[in-house]
């Protein structure tokens, strides 16, 4: 039975503490959540127990699920891929603007402080994809890997999940497109770069901003931005075909650096660029005024009201075309700067083609172990 519910803008009680290394601290309650509690005192010192477990930092648990299935399908005119895979569910950087933080509601988990701390590692991930490749129905397109997630997230250096899913993807031709904010993929480069001399790899640093103290609050364990810049570089130099994406656009905050990050990016070696404005669909709503007020008290108003402006008066809009570019002045102002300065530096390939061509089906091993042959 679905509970559809009033999502708060702040939480009850006072505002948690912002903790180092978190986006947020609220287990901002789902849309979906049919139970709601409250702290009783019992007489057994629970709620002076409560404030004081309130200050314990909240660790990462990791929770291994094997899936039915690990393709998703894309139904979104606003992306240019066709299928999904994403090795892990919630995503330890904690960016506290993250448009998937909503799809841990599905799981009965906060999309705040359990998407960040409570990670599914879907540990059978190479072994669905290759039986959905083999499939005798299934024809090469176009697929991306970590389009709800970081594939390449801190506990993929210790469950490589990501990696074996790149094996596959390798051993049968299959092309496929990464967007992650994270250096990880320089270990995987012994896959990842004979596949894009062939055609068949792009990858695409997320690049919000160049300052340090805004991305440690902003992306709280996501990698430092010179470090981005590097892993552009090093990717670039292994021959690997490397874009930016310059997302989310929030006004007023990282806004202002639009085109000093393009300029690092294609001094790095960067070849193309994107680039989309901050949307703030269900709870991620909440959960980013929050913040907005925490970091930003000065400025909250004026950054929603331009937010606003761009999602004709409302917070959000979910119409495919709009959610990503917004509409209105503000919006065209944008992509005019946007435009302007990926033509100047020569990133005005918005996309990097990839074959589909070369494709082979896997073999699946017989229940004796021995590969098919047919």
């Amino acid at each position: 039975m679905r509970h559809d519910r009033t999502i708060k803008l702040i939480p009850d009680g006072p505002m948690p503490e912002p903790v180092k290394g978190r986006g947020t601290t609220w287990a901002i309650e789902h849309r979906y959540t049919s139970l709601a509690s409250e702290t009783f005192d019992d007489g057994w010192g629970t709620i002076d127990q409560a404030v004081q477990e309130e200050h314990i930092p909240p660790a990462t648990q990791i929770i291994e699920e094997r899936v039915k299935s690990i393709l998703s399908s894309n139904d979104s005119p606003d992306v240019h891929f066709d299928l999904s895979v994403n090795p892990y569910r919630g995503c330890e950087h904690g960016c506290v603007y993250c448009f998937a933080r909503p799809t841990h509601s599905y799981l009965n988990l906060s999309p705040g402080l359990d998407f960040e701390t409570k990670i599914i590692a879907k540990v059978n991930a190479a072994e669905k994809l290759r039986e959905a490749l083999a499939s005798r129905s299934y024809q090469p397109l176009m697929l991306n890997i970590g389009s709800a997630t970081d594939a390449y997230q801190p506990i993929e250096r210790k469950l490589g999940i990501t990696r074996s899913v790149i094996e596959v993807l390798s051993q049968c031709s299959h092309p496929f497109s990464m967007v992650t904010k994270s250096s990880g993929i320089e270990r995987d480069l012994d896959l990842v770069a004979p596949m894009a001399a062939r055609g068949l790899v792009a990858v695409y640093l997320s690049i919000t901003s160049l300052d340090p103290n805004l991305a440690r609050i902003l992306e709280p364990r996501a990698a430092a931005p010179h470090r981005r810049l590097r892993t552009v570089e090093t990717l670039a130099k292994a021959g690997v075909p490397v874009g930016v994406s310059v997302s989310p656009v929030i006004p007023f905050i990282n806004e202002p650096e639009i085109e000093k990050i393009l300029q690092a990016a294609a001094n790095a070696g960067a070849t193309s660029a994107f680039s989309i404005v901050l949307r703030l669909p269900w709870e991620v709503n909440p959960i980013f005024q929050h913040w907005l007020h925490e970091h930003f008290p000065d400025r909250a108003a004026r950054v929603m009201a331009r937010v606003r402006e761009m999602r004709g008066g409302q917070d959000y809009d979910s119409r495919f075309g709009a959610r990503m570019k917004g509409e209105g002045v503000w919006a065209q102002l944008l992509q005019q700067r946007f435009t302007k300065a990926v033509t100047r530096l020569g990133l005005n390939r918005t996309r990097i083609e990839l074959d589909l061509t070369q494709f082979k089906k896997p073999k699946l091993p017989r229940k004796d172990g021995q590969a098919e042959l047919f």
